[in-house]
């Protein structure tokens, strides 16, 4: 099995690994030490012009292969990842920083969305339609819409890579990837795996380089048909508004400010652990991190002092370590995050464990990795109670490890909690009353909503929705392939000959 190497400072074209036209390159580090893993293709915009283009060329074959052998290749593309996730953990893990169990769990959740498609290509349908009188038929069709442009941030690129190339691929359009700059070697990796599937050159081309040049030539290109994009409100505002000058249809998932909100009837021994991991799992750097904690005020105390005491004990470390959390991405994240820690305080929040960088991982450290940074961009998990529903800590995406607690009393307060925020992405709610349950469910303003559980656990074809402003998508499930299709009415008339 030949061994899942990404060529340094290239980019994948039209099927071939090539390097920027003006060989410009960018380092990609390791957020642990410092230490550049290597060098990519830095795209401009003249790579931009010969992505697009070689995915144009691509899309008439492309769509019209048939729906089952579309599969077929996605099918291998599945089966070739479930053989290589160790090494696609890997550069995931060492990219990101995040453990290296959190990476391959990524590979493994790629690989299965991956195969989800393929067994989804050949059963995306229309309707038949009901006429008024004999004679008349009418019938829908989805059809691709060409060049998907798909622009994807760093936390999870291996999942983020498969959720969208997949069901615009199992759809029958092309595709130019664009990952992040500083965790670009697990989508090129994934490339590479689809290109040994067999693929045909200019289907799957993926450019690498910064989002303020590769990205807005991209975005903003005439030659795409579709734009889907995972980050930041801002930046997605910004893609909206590039996307309006060529009238092209944008797909948004965006950021997340999720409560979790805990009753005094829950099961505690399921639900603070899991808390405490929607938090801290890959430090805090995911859109649905459950970064609020709605408790019931009978508990609270008792909930915050145990919540506190499991963060303590969180491990952190270098990928490869594999212990509980990793360092943040990159410096600036590093700052930003430190921000809020340095300002909650100042806005009436009450500090109850971490609060800043975390050091001691590097006296364990620090020897094995000399010549690299020893402490890295690690910050420590951290709690705040009694925090201001009006502060930033409350109200925007830290994006950190970092969980701010508020008390509630009664089912409506709790309600009003959850939907006091400009986001609506998941809200899980912890409880064994089902009817409290089903209340919560059908009232909190989010695309996604789970109870007794983080997240769509053990739920295959979980659709990741979104409300307000988190974006609007129809990601995850059956509904992404038409999430990448455009709808097509037949009127007939049959004639008497």
């Amino acid at each position: 099995m030949a061994e899942l190497l990404i060529p340094p400072a290239q980019q994948l074209i039209d099927g071939e690994w090539a390097p920027a036209r003006d060989k410009g390159e960018l380092p990609v580090t390791d957020p642990a030490t410092g230490q550049t893993i290597q060098a990519v293709a830095r795209a401009g915009r003249a790579d931009v012009d010969d992505a697009v283009a070689a995915a144009r060329r691509a899309f008439p074959g492309w769509a019209a292969t048939s729906p089952s052998e579309r599969g077929a290749l996605l099918r291998r593309w599945a089966e070739l990842i479930g053989r290589h996730v160790e090494e696609l953990a890997a550069h995931e893990a060492r990219d990101v920083g995040k453990p290296l169990s959190g990476g391959r769990m990524n590979g493994y959740i790629a690989q299965g969305i991956v195969d989800y498609f393929a067994g989804a290509a050949d059963k995306l349908t229309g309707v038949t339609l009901p006429t008024r009188s004999p004679g008349y038929l009418g019938y829908t069709v989805q059809e691709p819409y060409g060049v998907c442009a798909v622009v994807i941030p760093w936390n999870v690129p291996s999942v983020l890579t498969a959720a969208n190339v997949a069901p615009a691929l199992a759809a029958g359009n092309t595709v130019v990837l664009k990952p992040s700059e500083v965790a670009p070697l697990a989508p090129l990796a994934l490339a590479e795996l689809a290109r040994r599937a067999g693929f045909p050159p200019g289907v799957l081309n993926v450019l690498t380089g910064e989002g303020a040049e590769a990205g807005a030539a991209l975005t903003s290109h005439p030659g795409v048909n579709h734009i889907s994009f995972v980050g930041s409100t801002t930046t997605g505002r910004a893609i909206m508004r590039a996307a309006a000058e060529n009238l092209v249809p944008v797909k948004l998932e965006l950021g997340g400010k999720s409560p979790n909100v805990l009753f005094a009837d829950a099961d505690m021994d399921v639900a603070i652990p899991a808390i405490v991991g929607s938090i801290t799992e890959n430090a805090g750097q995911n859109c649905y991190a459950g970064s609020r904690l709605l408790v019931e005020a009978s508990v609270k105390d008792e909930v915050v002092e145990r919540i506190a005491a499991a963060m303590r004990a969180v491990r952190l470390g270098p990928w490869d370590a594999d212990l509980d959390m990793g360092p943040l991405i990159s410096e600036a994240q590093y700052r930003r995050v430190l921000g809020f820690l340095e300002e909650a305080p100042r806005q009436g929040a009450r500090l109850v464990t971490g609060g800043g960088p975390a050091r001691e991982w590097a006296r364990e450290w620090a020897g094995e990795r000399a010549g690299g940074r020893p402490d890295g961009w690690f910050v420590e998990p951290t709690v705040f109670d009694d925090v201001d529903p009006g502060s930033r800590l409350y109200r925007e995406e830290v994006f950190g490890p970092v969980l701010a607690v508020q008390a509630f009393s009664g089912t409506a307060q709790a309600v009003e909690m959850m939907n006091d925020t400009d986001f609506g992405l998941l809200a899980c709610v912890w409880t064994n009353d089902v009817s409290r349950a089903l209340r919560l469910a059908g009232e909190v303003r989010s695309g996604q909503v789970s109870v007794n559980q983080f997240a769509d656990a053990g739920v295959i074809g979980f659709p990741f929705n979104m409300q307000k402003d988190s974006g609007f998508s129809r990601g995850g499930g059956h509904g992404a392939m038409r999430e990448y299709t455009q709808e097509k009415a037949v009127a007939i008339r049959l004639l008497d000959r």
